[in-house]
């Protein structure tokens, strides 16, 4: 295969990836909006489940997992939120917001794992 040719292969690939990119990006984001509105309503399960499905379609969407941590707190799951709240701050590490959620999670399991420990 010439150069030329290779090149038009990769710019093809690369021009039919990135609209499915989108499109699953976009996809997710509604999911995501969703799942928002639902949760305002105190839906929480269907908003957990949205989020989940938001991350399934786009896994590189750290707000949703952060979303999804939300949830999983909300809903006892702590283990799950854990792991949701780490995922997000892999993905965007110097998300403020992501982290404060962190970081106060961390700090109130911290303290209740404590008094447990203590009882």
């Amino acid at each position: 295969m010439s150069k030329r040719l290779a090149a038009l292969v990769v710019v093809a690939l690369i021009s039919a990836t990135t609209p499915a990119f989108a499109d699953l990006r976009s996809d997710a984001k509604a999911q995501v909006e969703f799942g928002i509105d639902v949760a305002e309503r105190g839906l929480w399960r269907e908003a957990m489940f949205r989020w989940q499905r938001a991350v399934e379609l786009d896994p590189t969407y750290a707000a949703a997992y952060n979303n999804l941590a939300v949830a999983y707190e909300h809903e006892g799951q702590f283990a799950k939120a854990r792991q949701a709240y780490e995922r997000a701050l892999k993905l965007e590490p110097n998300n403020v917001q992501i982290r404060q959620n962190y970081d106060l999670f961390r700090e109130i399991n911290d303290r209740a794992g404590q008094s447990k420990d203590k009882s």
